[in-house]
């Protein structure tokens, strides 16, 4: 069983990785693969519109990360999005990145079809909600099976400790990680 977790922040060690890193915890101890796919600060075209993708399920360019996220998507058996928060919106060269990886592999191709899927923020005061929102919008696009916790997939990280400090968050992150592995566990053909 691998689990993709993906780092939609441009600092591959800061908070939304830290974030992340609770719910990796959870997936070893259930001996669960995972894989790390970080955006960090490359570049990422938005989408043009070409349609290109309509008959390779790939993006067209070929100098980021989006067919190499589609293919890491692909082969996971479930996927989790984390990011910072900018503007109560993920971050933005991660959006840009989704939208490409969602139109080609999920519009046209269907690649996603009941993969489970969730969504992590971190904020430093407010906007966490609207912005997972916009990241369940993809997986709810795309028939993908979006796995909620017990409370809004978020921690607030005003310090650069707050992760280690918040726990509730950590507890909200941690039963989030629980219901994926639950989830995964009672899918057919994926154990």
């Amino acid at each position: 069983m691998k689990v993709l977790l993906i780092n939609g922040s441009p600092h591959n060690n800061g908070n939304t990785f830290k974030q992340l890193r609770i719910m990796e915890d959870c997936f070893k101890e259930k001996n669960f693969e995972v894989e790390w796919f970080h955006i960090g600060a490359q570049m990422v075209r938005g989408c043009i519109g070409c349609d290109s993708c309509a008959d390779t399920y790939r993006c067209v360019f070929q100098d980021d990360c989006c067919n190499a996220l589609i293919e890491a998507m692909v082969e996971a058996d479930a996927v989790v999005i984390g990011s910072p928060v900018y503007f109560a919106g993920p971050n933005g060269a991660l959006c840009a990145l989704l939208d490409r990886v969602f139109y080609s592999a999920a519009d046209y191709g269907h690649l996603f079809v009941h993969k489970p899927a969730a969504a992590v923020v971190n904020c430093y005061r407010a906007g966490a909600t609207a912005a997972l929102d916009r990241l369940n919008k993809y997986f709810t696009y795309s028939e993908m099976l979006v796995v909620s916790s017990n409370y809004w997939n978020m921690i607030v990280d005003a310090h650069s400790d707050r992760v280690e400090r918040d726990e509730e968050g950590r507890k909200i992150i941690e039963t989030l990680a629980a219901n994926m592995i639950w989830v995964l566990e009672r899918l057919p053909g994926r154990v």
